[in-house]
């Protein structure tokens, strides 16, 4: 059993990766879901209800509930491979270290311009088409940590060619992970 997290800046492309993987049997547990989930339960926006479930629960209740999740997946015997998807502080990765034997994280890296571009392509409801308000989401997760959690990733990928040849990088990375 492989535990893994994929971490990267917003539209850098981590939604890729998990979807290949799924694809070859793997498990996805999402940070982000978890957060938009309880959003919908509370009828609020992710931003609101992720400030207000670490202000009720703890700066790193997110990463609590996805330890417990993935912990169900293991017990069920789901996968060989579970990812856990949108890690952005080194403490998440402590505590999922803590937790998961032999845990690694795989970064994903594009540039800032060419991310914007995707994002406003995606469409996703947390998503920003204004310039400045992608800056502000950017500086927020850098803020929170996650630039420290790209710097000390056990792999990185790097996304600014085609589609192709990114789809190549992530088979490679995948067919390795998974030979383990």
């Amino acid at each position: 059993m492989q535990v893994m997290g994929i971490s990267g800046m917003p539209g850098s492309g981590k939604s890729l990766v998990s979807v290949m993987a799924v694809e070859k049997g793997a498990e996805i547990v999402s940070m982000g879901d978890i957060i938009r989930e309880e959003a919908k339960k509370r009828n609020e926006d992710t931003k609101t209800t992720a400030q207000k479930l670490r202000e009720e629960h703890g700066q790193y209740i997110v990463a609590e509930l996805t330890v417990a999740k993935v912990k169900e997946l293991i017990e069920q015997n789901v996968s060989d491979l579970i990812i856990i998807e949108g890690i952005r502080s080194p403490y998440e990765v402590d505590l999922f270290k803590s937790n998961f034997d032999n845990f690694i994280i795989l970064s994903i890296f594009a540039n800032p311009t060419l991310r914007f571009e995707r994002l406003k392509q995606r469409k996703r409801s947390d998503d920003s088409t204004d310039y400045e308000e992608f800056k502000k989401r950017d500086k927020m997760e850098l803020d929170f940590g996650i630039g420290s959690v790209i710097a000390l990733s056990d792999r990185l990928i790097t996304n600014e060619t085609d589609l192709e040849s990114y789809g190549k990088k992530i088979n490679e990375f995948l067919d390795n992970i998974m030979s383990l």
